[in-house]
């Protein structure tokens, strides 16, 4: 074998040399402890009072985040030419000097939020006036005043987002964002604004304003045309009024949730909007005066004083309902309001409406008719109201079409009208909970009696019927459905007849709740075997129960019950030790001086007891925590199971003296008679 040519092996070793030493570099922890990824450097809370001189040049973004950095002198980014994502939130930044971003002209977003530049705001504002591709700008959290924020964004006309939330901000005009004509995005929430004069006038490309958890006490005139998101959830709004032109508004989505909204807003003419949210207001609609005058044609003057000049807006209440185009909408959420009644033709108005959310209202009734079909709607919420009666027109044609989830819980309803789920094809989930409503049996079986019927509802596969004051259910009231989820708990004497209704769940049923159902341990279950998760809690079990041991849950809520102890081969047990994952045990009397079962569990791979700081164990009259026992309840322990021994001893020992004694006294009388018989039997002489 020839030996390598000289030149090749120097070659080689550079080669070698050059690759290690390019590793070497690549692997090395950046200066400051900086962590560095790519082109971006991440230097997060390592204290750093200054920006680092010695990182890597080509740093693209850099992240000084939770530092104490008080000042961005003006050598401070010399270093880094190519930034163009700076983060120095959560400092203590005070002052950017002029000329700090002279040498970082390609920066796009920097975010100064948390921090205390209202000390030298004139100064930052120099600074900031430097920066003719800056497109984000966050300065949320620094105690400025709209003065200061007026000054601090005047020259930054590139800007396209720029957030000032968390700050003390209190009124808004037309001189603060003069100069933002790029601006797409505007985040005002969290400050203490009360009046806005002509304030967006002048942000023609505006798309998303926030101004949510301020102090607004209502919007009147409302133009902002190309505005497609408005948050003003948070504040104390009375009225909404859009300015009545017919232009198209590009509003797709108004939040005006947790307000003092009195009645529906006034929205555009024209618009795109499919999100309309309302929830925790004081809305009602007024259809009739106590003496039972209509409203119909009953107006509503509003006084507008706007500086020196005071107008008069006349508000018919049904108008501007009409006038709004809501044919686009899909959501309305209407929750936590003062409604008794849906004016004529409400939803009609809402062709396109996918989600209804009506719950905690005043609600006594609600009626549906082929006339009103809500086509495309897939959730209607009217839980917790004051539904007596639930009206539907069945006819030929389709009502609910589409519906999936349809929540009634927490009403007044005895029955539902008979036929409601023939058109509901695609329903899924029903929440009845709360109700004082009975299943109707299988055909023949008082058939007479009000009921609700979800026979034959092939796609119902979630069903609530918590709290409905169930008796005994009779029949087979789940005939032909596929549930896979039911809520039986709070009804007491559901279980006091037979369990037939069981054999139309044993192949889909999934997940079931027994709480506070009064089950007794004799209940046997079994033969649900599809049964992955099972909630027995409240209802006072004083033995585990044999028959869980045959299913293949996954989990097990056995809470407020009366259980002593479990199984110490809970487990081991076959399949269910095998298959659980998740069990809650706490509320129980377990006894302190038998936790064999609980240390068992400890020891158990894979199972999980969620609530385990909350499980305690009796010892007389105190509840301690089975992880950590005193040692003097441990050794309490020890003598009652000594003693134990000791009585069951005592009480043996007794027991074999007598019965001995009573066998030598038997022996002794029947001695000779006994000697004889053997003589006679065994004494006689064999012949040789």
């Amino acid at each position: 074998m020839e030996a390598p040519l000289p030149g090749l092996s120097l070659l080689l070793l550079l080669l070698a040399v050059g690759w290690g030493s390019r590793m070497d570099a690549a692997w090395a922890p950046s200066p400051g402890g900086c962590e560095l990824v790519q082109s971006i450097m991440d230097c997060t809370g390592r204290w750093l009072s200054s920006i680092p001189g010695n990182l890597r040049g080509d740093t693209e973004e850099l992240f000084l985040d939770d530092n104490t950095i008080q000042v961005l002198g003006n050598a401070s980014l010399l270093l880094y030419p190519q930034l163009w994502h700076l983060s120095l939130t959560r400092n203590h930044l005070e002052l950017i000097e002029p000329g700090a971003f002279l040498s970082s002209q390609g920066l796009e977003v920097l975010s100064l939020k948390d921090n205390l530049l209202f000390t030298n705001y004139s100064l930052t504002a120099a600074a900031l006036s430097a920066l003719p591709a800056l497109r984000m700008l966050d300065l949320a959290g620094n105690q400025l005043r709209e003065d200061m924020v007026s000054v601090l964004v005047s020259n930054l006309s590139s800007l396209e987002s720029l957030s000032v939330a968390r700050n003390i901000i209190m009124r808004l005009d037309s001189s603060i964002f003069t100069n933002l004509t790029e601006l797409l995005e505007l985040n005002l929430e969290k400050n203490y604004i009360f009046e806005i004069d002509n304030a967006f006038e002048g942000l023609q490309r505006l798309q998303r304003l926030n101004l949510a958890y301020n102090y607004l006490p209502c919007l009147v005139g409302f133009d902002l045309t190309q505005l497609r998101v408005l948050n003003l959830s948070n504040n104390v709004i009375e009225w909404f009024l859009t300015m009545e032109i017919n232009d198209l508004f590009e509003l797709e989505v108004l939040d005006l949730s947790h307000n003092r909204l009195l009645f529906f807003p006034v929205l555009p003419r024209q618009s795109k909007l499919y999100s309309l949210l309302l929830q925790d207001n004081r809305m009602s609609f007024y259809q009739r005066l106590p003496n039972g005058t209509s409203l119909a044609n009953v107006t509503m003057q509003f006084l507008i004083i706007d500086g020196n000049s005071t107008n008069i807006t006349t508000v018919r209440l049904w108008d501007e309902l009409c006038h709004s185009n809501l044919s686009s909408l899909r959501l309305l959420d209407m929750s936590q309001n003062e409604v008794w009644g849906l004016p004529d033709d409400f939803l009609a108005q809402m062709p396109s409406l996918t989600h209804l959310k009506l719950n905690q209202n005043c609600l006594e009734a609600f009626h549906l008719s082929e006339e009103d079909p809500l086509a495309r709607l897939t959730e209607l919420d009217l839980s917790q109201n004051q539904l007596v009666e639930l009206g539907v027109k069945v006819g030929a044609g389709d009502i609910l079409p589409s519906l999936q989830l349809f929540n009634l819980s927490t009403n007044r309803l005895q029955a539902l009208p008979p036929g409601i789920f023939t058109h509901t094809r695609k329903i899924t989930t029903l929440d009845l909970s709360y109700n004082r409503v009975d299943l109707c049996p299988q055909p023949g079986e008082a058939e007479s009696l009000s009921c609700v019927d979800i026979r034959g509802v092939e796609t119902l596969s979630h069903l609530s019927l918590a709290g409905c004051g169930l008796q005994g259910m009779g029949g087979r009231p789940f005939q032909g459905t596929s549930l896979m989820h039911l809520d039986l708990s709070d009804n007491r004497q559901l279980l006091s007849g037979d369990l037939a209704w069981l054999q139309d769940l044993v192949l889909t049923l999934q997940v079931l709740s027994l709480r506070n159902t009064s089950l007794s341990s004799t209940m046997d279950f079994s033969a649900l075997s599809s049964l992955v998760r099972l909630d027995l809690s409240g209802n006072c079990l004083a033995v585990f129960p044999a028959w869980l041991g045959a299913l293949r849950l996954r989990s097990l809520d056995l809470r407020d019950n009366c259980l002593p102890a479990l199984p110490q081969d809970l487990p081991h047990q076959a399949p269910l030790g095998r298959s659980l994952r998740e069990l809650y045990l706490s509320q129980n009397p377990y006894n302190c001086c038998t936790l064999g079962w609980w240390h068992a569990l400890q020891q158990a791979q894979g199972l999980r007891v969620p609530d385990g700081q909350q499980v305690t164990c009796r010892h007389g009259p105190r509840a301690l925590s089975p992880g950590a026992l005193p040692q003097p309840v441990l050794q309490s322990c020890q003598w009652q199971t000594a003693n134990m021994e000791l009585l069951y001893l005592v009480l043996a020992l007794p027991t074999c003296l007598t019965l001995l004694v009573a066998f030598v006294v038997v022996f002794l009388m029947l001695k000779e008679k006994l000697l004889k018989m053997v003589k006679n039997r065994c004494g006689v002489s064999s012949p040789y």
